[in-house]
Order: structure tokens, then sequence, then C-alpha cells
């Protein structure tokens, strides 16, 4: 083969990746989107965030393969990439991973349950221990309140009988 045919080729096989890849990230978006609720303004923005890279990442191989010159057999090399990498893992990559990363998160959360339930313990108590002695203190100002305005009315009545 000649030069020109192996690097055309070179430059399909890299598209048809470039497809692959595009896909295989923003199924780990569709992953991250089962697993934390996102609202549509979020969608959005995470849907032109992942395009612009995208298109970034298409142009930077076109130029540097193709000096910026886009190949219709490009697109179509990374259309075919898409189109492969559906047909093979269609959604049972979002399906498992999301379920996967979704016991392993609920096993950490309830992990962390489990060890953090004496510090809860530890919180309660001294949340009931700041309130006891809150109410206590709030007694003895009232106490030492009453006792100071009885005894500072009781200095006015002998100055003011002088």
């Amino acid at each position: 083969m000649s030069r020109e045919i192996v690097q055309e080729l070179t430059f399909f096989t890299h598209s048809v990746i470039m497809g692959l890849v595009i896909t295989f990230i923003y199924d780990w978006i569709r992953v991250l989107r089962r697993l934390f609720r996102h609202g549509t303004a979020f969608i959005s923005i995470e849907d032109f965030l992942f395009w612009l890279t995208c298109g970034i990442g298409v142009f930077y191989m076109l130029y540097r393969e193709n000096n910026g010159t886009l190949r219709w057999f490009a697109v179509l090399g990374a259309t075919i990439g898409m189109f492969l990498y559906k047909v093979i893992v269609r959604d049972v990559f979002v399906n498992v991973m999301s379920t996967c990363l979704h016991k392993i998160m609920w096993s950490v959360f309830r992990f962390l349950q489990i060890v953090l339930k004496p510090l809860k313990h530890m919180i309660y108590t001294g949340k009931t221990f700041v309130l006891y002695m809150g109410k206590k203190l709030k007694k003895c100002k009232n106490f030492i309140k009453k006792r100071l305005t009885g005894f500072i009315k009781t200095i006015r009545m002998v100055l003011c009988k002088r």
C-alpha cells in the first residue's frame, strides 16, 4: 500500500476511535445523571460543556492529522464509531455501572452510619447537656437579676432618705 492510503486509513481509524471515546464519555455522564438528580438547567450546562470539549477534541484531531481540513469520511468514521459503541454496548454499560456505583455508595453510606453512630450519640448527649445547662443558667441569671434589682432599690431608698 502506498503511504498516503496508510495515512488515510490511520486517520479514518482515529476518527472511529474518537467516536467510540465520545460515546463512552457521554455514557459516563449518563451514569452520573442516574446517580445524582440533575435539573434541566444543569443538564443543559453539562451537555454544552461536553459538546464544546468534544468539538475542541475533534478539531485538534483534524488539525493534527489533516492540517485542520474537514474530511467527510472523518465525520463518517466518528459516526461509525458511535454507532458501533451503541450496537455493542447499548445501555448495558449505563445500567451496570449505575447499579454498581449505587450499591458501592449505599455501602459506604451505611458503613459511615455505623461508624459515626457513637459520635451521633455523643452529639445528642452534648446537646441535651448544653440545653439543660442553658435552662439552669437562665434561672440563675433571673435569680441574680431579681436580687440585684432588689438591692439597687434598697440602696436608692436609703440614699433618697438621706
